[in-house]
């Protein structure tokens, strides 16, 4: 059974930081690009950054760029989002994700962790 299990939200407040993490079990995890996306409300889901299988490469929005780190840990199954310098529009839904490198159809969503960003 796939699951992708997404913790370490909460409420911050501006300027400070929090490091998610996304535990996977159920398939291959080093098989796989992971990424974390977010979702504000009333808004669509936007990708914020992504990790190669072997962690060789990863690419961050710009909106993030500077501020977050995307990181993953093979023998853990696990990935990271650090986020510094947290600011108010960063407040949304994190949801991790897998797709698989041999086929784009096997593509996981965690559930989803909320963070909040508030004085």
């Amino acid at each position: 059974q796939v699951q992708l299990v997404e913790s370490g939200g909460g409420l911050v407040q501006p300027g400070g930081s929090l490091r998610l993490s996304c535990v996977a079990s159920g398939f291959t995890f080093s098989s796989y690009v992971m990424s974390w996306y977010r979702q504000a409300p009333g808004k669509e889901r936007e990708l914020v950054a992504l990790i190669t299988n072997t962690g060789g490469s990863t690419k961050t929005a710009d909106s993030v760029k500077g501020r977050f780190t995307i990181s993953r840990d093979n023998a853990k199954n696990t990935v990271y989002l650090q986020m510094n310098s947290l600011k108010p529009e960063d407040t949304a839904v994190y949801y991790c994700n897998a797709v698989s490198i041999f086929s784009s159809r096997n593509n996981y969503w965690g559930q989803g962790t909320q963070v909040t960003v508030s004085s």
